[in-house]
């Protein structure tokens, strides 16, 4: 029995060793004591029940602990929701310590829901202490005197709080800004007026609530840089009447060809007549011939024909030297 004890013993202390080892896993007294030291009082049975859920019990009492401090009161099960929700529980609880501190009615269930829509609640809540600037990309745009310019624009914005859920961000504010500095330039009758006045640009596109369903709130737009561009208009109208010299030139090229058809039509018609006219003049010798064997014409009267016609050609003759000479004479003159 002697030699039976001490094995027995050995078997007892290990399974006490093994139990003790497993109470103060599923129980982390450790940081029970912490939790009460610091006026956070955890039951037991919460801490063991957090295991089984799958919460890691630091990630909820270390937030409550700082919320305790910070004279803030909250809900240990609300914690644990918000964690299985797989929010970030030290981001928010941090948000409602520097909200409340700095008077910003921020509710536990309002940090949560920013939490759990995917936004950075702590930082909204700095954004809303202590606004933030963004600045647009250079904005090209032309005045009415076809002058483009660039202008660069410094945004100062607030977090609106009761619209981070559901709210537009950064990138749509920068967006409507850079669409009204488009707007007030176009609207500018020149160029000159803008570079006087760069504070006309802000004020205009500051009046139209650009903030109008974001999660922000615009305190000011500064234009920080203003510069000139290129003659957008000048260019327009060269590339206009470049444009205008084409046309042109094709409809010259158009009725050039079409004159130069009408005088082929015209000379293959006048080359048409010469050949009916040769046809014709070779048709006299025959019809002169058939008259003589028909005894329509005789010989006086072909005589008589051949004078007349030779009467015709030394008409013509004179009147072409006639004509010649008179020509002569008048350029002599």
């Amino acid at each position: 029995m002697d030699n039976l004890g001490g094995p027995i013993l050995l078997v007892f202390v290990v399974a006490a060793i093994v139990l003790i080892s497993v109470f103060f896993h599923f129980v982390p007294i450790g940081l029970w004591i912490t939790a009460a030291a610091s006026g956070v009082w955890v039951k037991f049975g919460t801490l063991f029940g957090m295991r089984f859920r799958k919460v890691d019990p630091k990630k909820i009492v270390y937030p409550m602990i700082q919320a305790t401090k910070a004279g803030l009161s909250l809900n240990i099960n609300e914690l644990e929701s918000l964690y299985l929700s797989q929010g970030n529980v030290d981001r928010v609880v941090a948000a409602l310590v520097s909200a409340d501190k700095a008077g910003i009615g921020l509710t536990f269930k309002q940090a949560s829901a920013i939490d759990l829509a995917g936004r950075d609640v702590l930082e909204a809540v700095q954004v809303s202490v202590n606004p933030k600037v963004i600045q647009t990309p250079k904005v090209a745009a032309m005045a009415k005197d076809g002058i483009q310019l660039l202008a660069l624009a410094r945004v100062t914005i607030r977090a609106n709080i009761t619209r981070l859920v559901g709210g537009a961000g950064e990138e749509t504010i920068l967006a409507r800004v850079g669409e009204g500095i488009v707007s007030t330039i176009g609207s500018a009758e020149s160029h000159k007026k803008v570079l006087e006045n760069p504070d006309l640009i802000s004020k205009t596109v500051l009046a139209k609530g650009l903030d109008s369903g974001t999660a922000f709130e615009i305190l000011s737009i500064d234009i920080a840089d203003v510069d000139v561009g290129k003659n957008i208009g000048a260019e327009l109208q060269t590339d206009q009447a470049e444009a205008d010299k084409r046309i042109a030139q094709a409809k010259a090229e158009e009725r050039r060809a079409l004159a130069v058809a009408v005088e082929q039509e015209q000379k293959a018609r006048v080359q048409e007549m010469r050949a009916k006219v040769v046809e014709a003049e070779a048709q006299i010798p025959l019809a002169i011939a058939e008259a003589f064997r028909e005894g329509n014409l005789g010989v006086m009267d072909y005589a008589r024909y051949r004078n007349v016609q030779a009467d015709t050609s030394m008409r013509a003759a004179i009147a072409g030297e006639s004509a010649g000479s008179d020509t002569v004479t008048e350029a002599g003159r």
